[in-house]
């Protein structure tokens, strides 16, 4: 057993999801299928680059595909996350469609761009079942705006829409990170009010010591309090002191984590409202000029950048009158699905062209 309860086995993926890193390298990759999380050494390889440079890989999902067999339109990609240590990149992907369909780990080195998958047999692993998951026959749904054209066309006043229902159990993880000895954990549960977080002690050797918590969160586009709708991004925030989150049709809203009494319910506090028909696909926090703030990734607008000194002094927004919250500017980076801090100067985001492809970019973050 290693320092952190890991031991040789395998980590059986049933479905490729969100990924994050923790302590010493450890990936935790989120199996929603099986309802699921591991942790996984990953035993990189590389040391991080000397310097700030930026990382940038074209055609990535043909590359990957390439690796793995399979033509670019059979490669989704779930999920980045960046080696602490090293600066390689980890690709959550789905290969294939339907019951089909396959998880796959893949690393991109850094130094030299080369593109491997990562073993998942063997190696030092350890797991944790989300006990509140919803059941594989829950009849309830998850509504979301999918980026192509899967889903139903709806019409909503001018505007013409896809929307994608899926079963909530696909969604018991949304996303994650690690803070302080916890990895948080978004997404929905088997209970009535079925959008949660939960915090889970890591080592994985206490289960039994998981937190979780109802959310309720005022809506503003929507004009009502919900308590289904599931985070879809979320970022730790005020140095791990609270978190960001955001939801479709696109609030905002602060958690303080201090706050959060295991098994209560909490109300967060919304600070902004980004749009209708709209859905946030990732989001990161960087510093500029001593200053924290949020970059938001979503499928209507460019890339958003929120000033944290405007998210600490806004009121709670609880009435749709009061309008859409903190202040807010938006590059023209269109195409941007996922996010990850590359290094102190960089952001990478994946970002789809006009033409469909997918390139991996490296942002300079003293830019945006």
């Amino acid at each position: 057993m290693t320092e952190y309860g890991l031991r040789v086995g395998r980590a059986e993926l049933g479905s490729a999801g969100p990924i994050t890193f923790g302590p010493a390298g450890i990936l935790f990759l989120a199996d929603n299928a099986a309802a699921t999380v591991f942790a996984v050494d990953v035993a990189d390889p590389g040391s991080r680059p000397a310097g700030s440079d930026p990382f940038d890989l074209a055609d990535v999902d043909a590359r990957v595909g390439s690796l793995l067999g399979a033509d670019a339109s059979d490669v989704a990609i779930r999920d980045l996350a960046v080696h602490p240590d090293s600066g390689n990149i980890y690709l959550s992907v789905q290969r294939g469609h339907g019951e089909s369909a396959q998880a796959v780990l893949v690393r991109i080195d850094r130094a030299d761009a080369s593109i491997s998958d990562v073993p998942l047999t063997d190696v030092p692993v350890a797991s944790v079942a989300i006990a509140d998951a919803p059941a594989p026959d829950d009849e309830r749904v998850d509504v979301t705006l999918p980026l192509g054209d899967e889903g139903e066309e709806i019409t909503v006043g001018a505007k013409t829409i896809r929307v994608l229902r899926r079963p909530i159990r696909t969604s018991t993880v949304t996303d994650m990170a690690y803070v302080d000895g916890s990895l948080l954990v978004a997404g929905l549960s088997n209970e009535e009010f079925s959008s949660k977080l939960r915090r889970i002690p890591f080592p994985f050797t206490d289960a039994a010591g998981a937190a979780g918590n109802s959310l309720e969160i005022y809506h503003v586009s929507h004009d009502k309090w919900e308590t289904a709708a599931p985070i879809r991004t979320f970022v730790p925030y005020d140095g791990g002191r609270a978190i960001l989150a955001s939801y479709t049709c696109t609030p905002v809203v602060h958690f303080p984590l201090a706050e959060l009494a295991p098994g209560t319910r909490t109300v967060g506090r919304t600070v902004a409202e980004l749009g209708a028909m709209n859905q946030p696909l990732d989001m990161v926090s960087i510093v500029q000029g001593g200053e924290e703030y949020l970059l938001v990734a979503n499928t209507s607008h460019g890339l958003i950048k929120i000033a944290g000194r405007d998210i600490d002094a806004q009121a709670p927004l609880t009435d749709h009158a009061r309008g859409l919250g903190v202040p807010r500017e938006t590059a023209d980076l269109q195409g941007i699905t996922k996010l990850a801090n590359l290094d102190d100067e960089h952001v990478l985001a994946l970002q789809t062209d006009p033409d469909g492809r997918r390139h991996l970019r490296s942002l300079k973050a003293a830019s945006l």
